[in-house]
């Protein structure tokens, strides 16, 4: 686990800065901060290129990649990661389990959100009771499923009780999805909808959260600019202004990067790499991660309903080679569906090692030896590489796959909709717990856009997921982990390829830059030399 440490050091710290502030002194040093801010930030803005602007500003309503990039800035969490990987107090002061269902937060004093709105404990119950609410339909509500009731004891203490022991709760808490929204535009969202609206609307037309930044302007598919909050109760931001760009052409944002358009480019192809790290004036920043790439199925379609066929496809794909000749070296294979760093992750698991061989002989001796033709989805330029790369692999074994490139938003929707055979996809597991990297992605109650878009439906696999969420012991957890992952890889609903680097280009005179191992920006920092 040492080794995802060091370079998570730098953007932790800033989370601490925050997160590690004692309650007596917020009321007498927010004014004091603040003074500071316009002294401390450079006052110039920071521009980032990036493939999409957000889905949804509203981190109840999405689980994306360009969504949660830009609210994890505008947002702050009850709770955040230590360097660690341990949780602390972020909005809460402090926080303890007092029985067995029962979590006490004591919440930070005078704090405002972007929209004036007092922080309090009802502003905690308004969030809670909102992402749970079957009504709303949050694509994130499985995070928090376990809470059965939020509890309002005072104005700054809320108690939170689950429905059965749940060990996880504090690192869900601090999940993109624990971020706290203004009550004042939740209600504002519910009486739209009242009025013939759509839920999960108004949040995204006018984000207040309580992090660093504040939204300033959307220009969907365009832009989205996020100005330094003045009144932030922690340490200010340094940058006056933050806009991401989307720029989804990988040779467009280098582009920009070179002629100094744009401060930072996300993400970066790995063959591109030296060319920027080279370059006079720019230089790569490299983040090893806790996401995975992955080959995934829809096991409602045939013959990907079988497992036999995803097992010899499994077999047939050379991850190394993958590794090696596309991705620069810049990855780790991903033999099992967790990374190191995450907990859960096991070394004594019997993988589907790369046999081209065995895979032939497999889909001969089960009536697929003629083989097939399928499609498959990606979303991107280094997706649409490995999709090449497998299809060529695949065609040894009579399958042909034709290669389907959407946009972001276009993939989401397709894919989540249950339309597509195979495709690419990636998976960050943010809480650095298993109940995520693996409830999200095969349990059935997430089929679709909560993060199931293989479709994965495994009786014996719910039922041993919801027992590892409820049990207290740890060592009983990574045993029930492990005996799913062993059914998860026998039946290979997706097929884990690497662990990427986390590649981010920049400016030389970029500082304070840091990122998630799950691939979030953390961005209070930033300044230009």
């Amino acid at each position: 686990m040492k080794k995802y440490l060091v370079p998570l050091l730098m953007f932790l710290f800033v989370l601490l800065l925050s997160a590690c502030t004692d309650d007596s002194e917020v009321d007498e040093t927010v004014e004091e901060d603040n003074t500071d801010a316009a002294e401390t930030g450079s006052g110039e803005g920071i521009t980032m290129s990036v493939l999409a602007t957000p889905n949804s500003l509203d981190p109840h309503a999405a689980n994306d990649q360009s969504s949660n990039h830009v609210n994890v800035n505008i947002y702050d969490r009850l709770v955040e990661f230590t360097p660690e990987l341990e949780i602390e107090p972020g909005l809460a002061e402090s926080y303890e389990q007092i029985d067995d269902l029962t979590w006490e937060f004591k919440l930070r004093e005078g704090i405002q959100f972007h929209d004036g709105t007092e922080f309090n404990a009802e502003a905690v119950k308004t969030n809670l009771d909102r992402v749970r609410d079957e009504e709303v339909g949050a694509p994130v509500a499985f995070l928090f499923e376990l809470i059965d009731s939020v509890e309002v004891v005072d104005e700054y203490t809320v108690h939170i009780t689950t429905v059965n022991p749940f060990a996880a709760l504090p690192s869900h808490l601090a999940h993109p999805a624990g971020s706290m929204i203004s009550p004042a535009v939740i209600e504002a969202d519910y009486e739209q909808y009242e009025d013939g609206g759509e839920l999960l609307t108004e949040v995204h037309r006018n984000p207040a959260g309580t992090g660093p930044y504040t939204f300033e302007e959307l220009s969907e598919g365009e832009f989205v600019t996020l100005s330094r909050n003045e009144d932030y109760w922690g340490e200010p931001a340094q940058a006056e202004s933050f806009t991401f760009k989307a720029v989804p052409e990988d040779s467009t944002r280098i582009a920009e990067l070179m002629t100094e358009t744009t401060d930072l480019i996300y993400p970066v192809n790995p063959n591109d790499y030296a060319q920027i790290e080279e370059n006079e004036g720019t230089r790569m920043n490299e983040t090893e991660s806790v996401r995975m790439e992955y080959v995934g199925f829809n096991t409602d379609k045939a013959p990907f309903d079988d497992p036999i066929v995803r097992t010899a496809i499994a077999q047939a794909i050379d991850k190394q080679a993958i590794i090696d000749e596309m991705l620069e070296g810049k990855a780790e294979v991903a033999d099992t569906l967790l990374a190191p760093a995450v907990f859960g992750h096991s070394d004594d698991l019997d993988t589907n090692a790369y046999d081209t061989e065995a895979a032939k002989q497999l889909l001969e001796e089960n009536g697929y030896g003629n083989g097939f033709t399928a499609e498959i989805t990606v979303m991107d330029r280094t997706a649409a590489d490995m999709a090449a790369y497998i299809q060529e692999a695949l065609a040894e074994l009579n399958i042909e796959l034709e290669i389907y490139q959407l946009d972001s938003g276009a993939f989401l929707d397709y894919v989540g909709g249950g339309d597509h055979e195979m495709f690419i996809g990636g998976w960050g597991t943010v809480t650095l717990d298993a109940d995520y990297g693996l409830y999200a992605l095969f349990h059935s109650s997430n089929i679709g856009t909560s993060g199931n878009r293989s479709r994965y439906s495994n009786s014996e696999v719910d039922a041993l997921l919801d027992e590892a969420r409820s049990e207290t012991d740890e060592e009983e957890r990574l045993a029930l982990y492990e005996e799913t992952q062993q059914i998860l890889l026998d039946e290979s609903p997706i097929i884990p390829i690497y662990h990427p680097s986390l590649l981010t280009g920049m400016r030389d005179d970029v500082e304070g830059y840091g990122q998630h191992p799950a691939s979030f920006h953390f961005l209070k920092d930033v300044h230009k030399e």
